[in-house]
């Protein structure tokens, strides 16, 4: 018999890749429209302030569904194992009485520690399922299978290359695009649910390819569009050699960029579309007003900014990324906006609390329930945001390389601390940068002062030393028994870990 919370809630967690926060029309975008999206911030709660943890899609998302920084779940790339010990997201649901449910994608390695044997199809390729999910309809950007199997169906020819098979989406209408499929399928098993359901909901748009589908293609005049933070003449030898990246530098002709912010905000506009029709769906079958919905993304994207494309580097529009909850249940954050600096680790603490289930001594993240109940930010809330990146990604994949700076991996990686009016980015190599965020926001003047760069400095220290592994640290063996430290609602020794 499954076990259910109180309230019986049904649980959606929503990613839309690649979403910069500042692109919303509630956020005050000048251009781009996300009517569904505002429907959603205006009943719940926006996160003007929301981080990811690491870039790119594996780590970011390893961060989201496990609540620990890069620090400390250690998947630094598309690739990299996630230790397969980690509690997460869907584990949680299944321990409530849920059987968590996956459309689309989740982009985890499998810890080859679990592999049956070497030849474990699990092994080739980074794409994996997090552990716990029950894939419903599982689609991989790199093997979109389903989707392009459902368009020959239909009598159209799609290129057998993925992702020129995605890019082709602008040929087509939108109701035939990736997005739409997913949705479909989503809206589809919505149908047929009687009962308290938990479904991700894992969308690739927008990613690149920058090629909008059908109308949205067209929905914004490229000569309309704003342009981009241009780099810094002073740069971090780390930036000068993404600006030599032919994947991740921005193109240098005006015009091409446009055409290239046009697209992406095309995209997420045809994003807001199709979760409108989500939010019709869930209307029309009354579960409107008991479903708890969160829609966030896995990291941001440069749009040209600092002179570039993607999601790599320290810049903030890498990590700085959509973040709405809405909670059915009564509260007072009816269209309320969150200014203090929340993270990706806080969506599982705040689902555990949701589901009803203690949250994991693993978890570096704090539950957003204070907020989503409309109550002021807790005294013991953070003050900086941080994130983490790791650049052996960027530069060396497969074959013979030249290795950046230096050969040991350790040194390939950086940590930023992002308080109120500044940034601190320390490297591997033991570099640093910092920025006055109060005199400059868009990360192009140094901060000076050695004063201020100390203080940010000792953040930066404080928030490492702070969330070091602690699995077993709140855990005693004694009297026959083992019990946590500090104890849980007066209750000590319990059954198992």
């Amino acid at each position: 018999m499954r076990r259910y919370p109180c309230l019986m809630l049904n649980i959606l967690l929503i990613t839309l890749d690649q979403f910069r926060t500042d692109c919303l029309s509630c956020a005050g975008h000048p251009i781009v429209k996300t009517p569904n999206l505002d429907r959603l911030a205006a009943e719940g709660v926006r996160l003007g302030r929301h981080y990811g943890q690491a870039a790119p899609c594996s780590p970011g998302r390893a961060s989201l569904y496990t609540g620990l920084y890069q620090m400390n779940h250690r998947a630094v790339a598309n690739g990299t194992p996630l230790d397969g010990r980690f509690d997460n997201i869907a584990k949680a649901a299944r321990r409530a009485g849920y059987l968590p449910a996956l459309f689309g994608y989740t982009d985890q390695s499998i810890d080859p520690r679990d592999a049956v044997n070497a030849e474990d199809p699990r092994l080739s390729s980074y794409e994996g399922v997090l552990p716990g999910f029950e894939e419903v309809c599982g689609l991989k950007p790199g093997a979109p299978t389903q989707w392009i199997e459902w368009l020959e169906q239909k009598g159209y020819s799609v290129p057998s290359d993925p992702m020129e098979a995605i890019a082709s989406e602008s040929d087509r209408h939108e109701d035939l695009s990736l997005s739409a499929f997913l949705t479909n399928q989503l809206i589809d098993w919505l149908e047929k649910r009687d009962g308290p359901w938990f479904a991700h909901l894992s969308q690739f748009r927008p990613h690149e390819p920058f090629a909008a589908a059908g109308r949205f293609g067209t929905m914004y005049d490229p000569d309309d569009m704003p342009a981009p933070i241009a780099p810094s003449t002073d740069r971090h030898w780390l930036h000068e050699g993404f600006l030599r990246h032919p994947r991740l530098a921005a193109p240098t002709d005006p015009a091409q960029m446009r055409h290239i912010k046009a697209q992406y905000f095309g995209m997420i506009s045809e994003a807001d579309y199709q979760l409108g029709r989500v939010w019709d769906t869930l209307e029309r079958l009354g579960q409107w007003d008991n479903t708890l919905i969160i829609v966030t993304s896995d990291h941001g994207e440069q749009l040209g900014d600092h002179g570039l494309l993607q999601k790599f580097g320290f810049f903030e529009a890498s990590y700085n990324i959509l973040g709405i909850a809405r909670d059915p249940r009564p509260n007072k954050a009816r269209g309320t906006t969150v200014e203090a600096f929340t993270e990706a680790v806080d969506i599982f603490p705040t689902l555990c609390e949701a589901l009803d289930v203690p949250i994991p001594a693993q978890c570096d993240g704090l539950p957003l329930t204070p907020f989503l109940n409309g109550e002021a930010k807790p005294v013991w809330w953070r003050d900086a945001a941080h994130w983490e990146f790791d650049w052996r990604f960027s530069f060396i994949r497969r074959g013979p390389h030249d290795w950046p700076r230096d050969r040991r991996l350790e040194r390939q990686n950086l940590s930023v601390h992002r308080s109120e009016n500044a940034a601190y980015v320390h490297f591997g190599d033991g570099s640093t940068l910092a920025f006055d965020l109060a005199a400059d926001p868009t990360w192009r003047t140094p901060l000076v002062d050695p004063a201020a760069r100390l203080t940010q400095a000792e953040g930066l220290l404080n928030w490492r030393a702070l969330h070091l592994d602690r699995t077993h640290t709140g855990m005693l063996v004694e009297d026959g028994g083992i019990g946590r430290w500090p104890p849980i609602n007066g209750t000590w020794k319990q059954e198992r870990p």
